[in-house]
Parts: C-alpha cells; sequence; structure tokens
C-alpha cells in the first residue's frame, strides 16, 4: 500500500476508472498534455489519447453542457456526454442546473452519470478568483451530490464513488490539501459510499464538525482541547454535503450537547448555518451551549499577504471550543 498525496491519489482513481471502463473521459481547460492546472491529470492523456482526455477553450458552459446532434459522441461535452451514456469529468466549470434535473424532468427515463471537479480554497497564494470556498452554490441545487474530500485516501475512494454514480456528482477538491501531506492508499479498488459522514476521532465532550481543508486545523484543534480542558471532542468529517449526513451529526451532538462547526466558506448562508439549524430542529434538548461557527469572514479572500488570517485556523476553533465547553 503506498503513501499518496491527494494529487497522486486522485489521479491513480481516474486512472484505474479509465483503464476500466472506456466510458470514461476527461475533459477541460488544460487538462491533457499539461497535465492540468495542479498536474492532477499528468500522464493521462499519454496512456489515453486525446479521444479521451480533451483539452477544451476556456469556456466552462460549454465544457459542462453543451449536445452536438451529430457525429461520434465521444465529442459531445459534459451533460451531452453523460446523456450519450459516456462517464465524463468536467473540470473547473460552473453553472449545472440543467443536469441536476433531468432525471426528474425525464421522470427517470434519463440519468446524468458525469462527475464535475473542482480545485476550491485558499492557502496556496492563488489568484484572486482562484480561492473562494463557494460550496453553498452547489449543495443548494436538487438533484446534484456534493463531494468535498479530505485527504488522500478518501479523495481517492469517493472520486470513484461519483465516476460510477448514475447523478451528477461535483467533486469538490482542496486545493490546500493537493500536497500538504500523505497517507497510505490501497492499489486495490476501494470506493466509498456518496452520503455517510465518518467519525475521525472519537470522543463524549463536544462534538467538532468539518469538511475537506478544514479537517487538519480541526482535529489539531481537538488534540489541544483534550491536553488543556480535558474534554475528549469527537471530530465529524463530512465528506458529503448534499446529501448531508445529519443523523450522524445529531447522534453525536445528542451525547456531547455541544457542537463546533468549521467551514472556509464566508459565514453567512454557508452549510454550517444549515448544520446548525438543523441541531436545533434535531437535538434541541439536549444542547448544553449554542452550536458555534467557525469560518471565513463575510468578505472577499483577500491577497496573498492577509490569506492566511482569512482562513480558520486552529486557535480560532480552539476559541470558539472553549466558549462552548465554559457556556
Amino acid at each position: 500500500m503506498a503513501e499518496l498525496t491527494m494529487v497522486e491519489a486522485i489521479n491513480l482513481a481516474l486512472r484505474q476508472e479509465m483503464e476500466q471502463d472506456e466510458k470514461v473521459v476527461i475533459l477541460g481547460e488544460d487538462v491533457g498534455w499539461d497535465g492540468g492546472i495542479f498536474r492532477v491529470t499528468e500522464g493521462l492523456v499519454e496512456q489515453f489519447g486525446e479521444d479521451r482526455v480533451i483539452d477544451t477553450p476556456l469556456a466552462e458552459s460549454g465544457i459542462l453542457g453543451f449536445f452536438h446532434r451529430h457525429g461520434d459522441p465521444r465529442h459531445e461535452t459534459g451533460a451531452g456526454n453523460a446523456v450519450l451514456r459516456l462517464f465524463p469529468i468536467s473540470v473547473f466549470t460552473r453553472s449545472r442546473s440543467h443536469a441536476s434535473r433531468l432525471r426528474w424532468r425525464s421522470q427517470g427515463r434519463f440519468t446524468v452519470p458525469m462527475t464535475v471537479r473542482m480545485p476550491y480554497g485558499g492557502g496556496v497564494r492563488a489568484l484572486e478568483h482562484h480561492s473562494e470556498s463557494r460550496e453553498v452554490f452547489y449543495a443548494h441545487m436538487p438533484g446534484l451530490k456534493f463531494v468535498v474530500p479530505s485527504g488522500p485516501r478518501n479523495a481517492r475512494a469517493l472520486l470513484v464513488a461519483a465516476i460510477r454514480d448514475p447523478d451528477p456528482v461535483v467533486f469538490f477538491e482542496p486545493k490546500k490539501s493537493y500536497r500538504a501531506f500523505r497517507e497510505e492508499v490501497p492499489d486495490e479498488d476501494e470506493p466509498a459510499e456518496i452520503g455517510p459522514a465518518s467519525i475521525v476521532r472519537p470522543g463524549d465532550g463536544l462534538t467538532m464538525v468539518a469538511w475537506g481543508s478544514m479537517l487538519p486545523a480541526t482535529l489539531e484543534a481537538a488534540e489541544r482541547i483534550a491536553e488543556e480542558e480535558g474534554a475528549e471532542p469527537e471530530v465529524i468529517d463530512v465528506t458529503t454535503l448534499a446529501p448531508l449526513d445529519y443523523g450522524t451529526v445529531a447522534g453525536s451532538v445528542k451525547k456531547t450537547g455541544r457542537c463546533v462547526v468549521v467551514q472556509e466558506a464566508p459565514l453567512t448562508y454557508g452549510p454550517a448555518g444549515e448544520i446548525a439549524a438543523r441541531l436545533q430542529e434535531e437535538a434541541f434538548l439536549r444542547l448544553k451551549a449554542p452550536v458555534a461557527r467557525v469560518a471565513g469572514p463575510d468578505v472577499h479572500m483577500p491577497y496573498f499577504a492577509r490569506e492566511k488570517s482569512y482562513l480558520p485556523g486552529a486557535e480560532r476553533i480552539i476559541q470558539a471550543s472553549r466558549a462552548a465547553l465554559h457556556y
């Protein structure tokens, strides 16, 4: 079992799925001979050719949704490919409301087995428009599944599940975690299940909920809270934001009575607010303190010099956790 970074694990999932099924194709900006902006698709065009690893123009709506009604279906894009029974993996695209509603519109006659890979988030000194964490856009859309891995192993497993899923899946890849650390990733097939959250640190003193690039900081904060406060936090990795596993979160909060939710996105209208609202509905009588949210401020992601101050870190999570514990 090799130790891989998230970039290497995602590349492994793409390579293995393309080897197993010739209907799996990748299309996007610079995904071919350049290997993608972050080199996630490196080496794939050499192995599978330009008919299956397709460099597209800078036109996100075209990557995702155009239908060509004549010719080789391999030359369709995004949703058109999916309806024609290919399994496209579109990279770094935008609006997808038609793909998310097609099963409903056709009363089950058609599905759109499409995966949309999107690098997201700050922490890598990217350009102005490339550091946002806009999960609220996609988690809000009915019919669309929305997955956010937190590490190399579950990135590989969840991407395999996304590619094989009959419905469109947005796969958010935290850029900050691409090469931040390595995990053991098995060589054999290991698809995950889209939906269930994972308890990555058991505990009974406080529930801490995070996803994507916020998980490492949350785990760091949990260890310090356990050492300094004597309370053992339970940390939940929400790898799927739509559909979200409220049952696992509520079950933990009913046990601990306290909860801190951590998101990189701006505070207002984010998934942390929805999780907090559901906990008020489902676990209100078990709460010993208000549900705390640790998030980015409601401003645009700043430039390089202030990027770190924008992102939630262990210190802010610890501060919120202590307030919940001593409420």
